[in-house]
């Protein structure tokens, strides 16, 4: 799903479950009670969310660190436990971070070089307000399934996707909604994806009965997530094609278009498809479109600096605007650059101090334990799988551990009830993989966040097919619909 690891990274043997027998349950749900109590309570009862500072959230995480050390130190574990758990989460980040610099650099150079005002300049013209929503999702998922990325996918055609869209009028939740139900629709069904290959390794199954497997649950989802878009796409209202002409007007006025311009996302899109390094085929997309900035848009670089280099500079580093004859365009031509990533970055660093120490104290495992044992029938252990996924997604903050932790913990309890490996790969993927990105912390929803520039809250109840993901592998296991048993040797 992520980028941020290639699966020949992952080493799924050696991921290791720090037990600790002297933790109690209620010691264990101690950190998490506080840290969802001081969240709930600035996203409910703080107007701005901003009461200890414009990182409220990020100290929040701290604080639930700070209990959670607390907590490690009553129990005897040692200071440099938790620091090594910390720093090994860290390193887990690494690369994401470094994408999401990418990420920024990108989002502006592609700006100023005109590739995302002509994506949407061509793709007013192609995409009608009325079918909008769906094409997005359908877009999105082509693209995912290509690349194996929802991160590569949001960061190409999503924001040129936002861009089209917030000029029709049409709410960008709604849109950001509509371009991650289908970039995880992709990432989940695609054999390039890192977690698609990681969760039949964890259950102990192959790749492509593992895919064969979902799609009973992942088809029904993203078909319901379409028929849904296709109801909203007839209920908002947009400017309609009375204010196209105009918008139109306005981009070529600003900037010089040309479908040469979109040579750049092709040849990134491409070198993904070929399984170039992320980070490589990002900067080379940073690269080309600084040069396609200095063919195409001298007069654009000229207004926003004296230099050109400077303005190139200014577009990767800092906030750039560009302005245009339409207000509304003016707004949507703007971008932070690497600086307008740094507080999703201090969002994820400080989440991984969370979930590092909740590691070291053995609080995560104390939890999934905890779970499995009230697992009394095949539906409670489908259920106990979800509910260990989606805590360990809001816990530990990464998706990589919300498919390790329950794939080693529920391995055998699948086993011993007579199941199949892929009904334990397709829950960890329903429930773990694609929910992910419905926390704002977690290493995903920070992600998707900070690149569409769209809250995990405006886009969380349009995410559709992400959260009926878990609903659907729970219904299927309640009426007992395409449960697979082991075969009897």
């Amino acid at each position: 799903m992520q980028d941020h690891k290639n699966l020949s990274e992952i080493k799924v043997e050696d991921q290791k479950i720090i037990e600790n027998k002297e933790l109690n349950l209620l010691e264990s749900l101690i950190p998490v009670v506080i840290l969802m109590s001081l969240l709930a309570y600035n996203i409910f009862f703080v107007e701005d969310q901003e009461w200890l500072g414009a990182y409220t959230n990020q100290y929040i995480l701290l604080m639930g660190g700070l209990v959670s050390a607390a907590v490690g130190f009553l129990n005897k574990v040692p200071l440099n436990t938790m620091i090594a758990e910390i720093w090994e989460n860290w390193k887990s980040v690494f690369v994401p971070i470094i994408i999401l610099f990418l990420v920024g650099a990108l989002a502006g150079t592609w700006l100023v070089s005109g590739i995302i005002p002509a994506m949407v300049y061509y793709g007013l013209q192609v995409l009608s307000p009325a079918i909008f929503l769906p094409a997005s999702v359908v877009i999105a998922a082509i693209i995912s399934v290509a690349t194996g990325s929802s991160w590569t996918t949001s960061a190409t055609v999503g924001i040129a996707l936002v861009g089209i869209g917030s000029a029709l009028g049409i709410p960008t939740g709604m849109i950001a909604g509509a371009v991650i139900s289908g970039a995880y629709f992709g990432d989940k069904m695609s054999p390039l994806s890192d977690t698609t290959n990681l969760a039949p390794a964890m259950a102990g199954t192959d790749l492509f009965t593992h895919i064969k497997y979902m799609a009973y649950t992942t088809v029904p989802t993203i078909i319901i997530t379409l028929i849904v878009f296709a109801i909203l796409s007839g209920t908002v209202e947009t400017n309609g094609n009375t204010d196209i002409s105009s918008l139109l007007t306005s981009i070529n006025n600003t900037f010089y278009i040309s479908p040469w311009l979109f040579l750049v996302p092709g040849i990134v899109i491409i070198m993904i498809v070929m399984k170039t390094k992320p980070l490589i085929a990002l900067g080379v997309g940073v690269i080309l479109a600084a040069i396609f900035a200095f063919i195409f848009q001298g007069d654009v670089l000229s207004e926003i600096s004296e230099s050109n280099f400077g303005a190139i500079g200014k577009s990767i580093f800092t906030d750039v605007t560009i302005q245009t004859d339409d207000e509304k365009l003016t707004e949507l031509f703007s971008s932070g650059g690497i600086a307008g990533m740094i507080w999703t970055i201090l969002l994820i660093v400080c989440a991984m101090v969370f979930g590092g120490i909740m590691d070291a104290i053995g609080a995560l495992a104390k939890i999934t334990k905890e779970l499995l044992s009230v697992a009394t029938s095949v539906f409670g252990l489908f259920a106990s799988t979800v509910v260990s996924c989606l805590g360990l997604n809001a816990i530990a903050s990464d998706q990589y551990l919300a498919l390790v932790i329950p794939g080693k913990m529920f391995k055998k309890a699948y086993q011993d009830r007579g199941l199949a490996p892929e009904n334990l790969s397709r829950t960890l993927e329903d429930s773990g993989t694609v929910t992910s990105v419905l926390i704002p912390w977690n290493t995903c929803g920070a992600y998707q966040s900070g690149v569409l520039g769209v809250s995990v809250s405006d886009y969380f109840v349009y995410a559709i097919f992400n959260y009926l993901s878990p609903f659907m592998t729970l219904l299927f296991a309640a009426f007992n619909i395409k449960i697979k048993q082991l075969v009897k040797k």
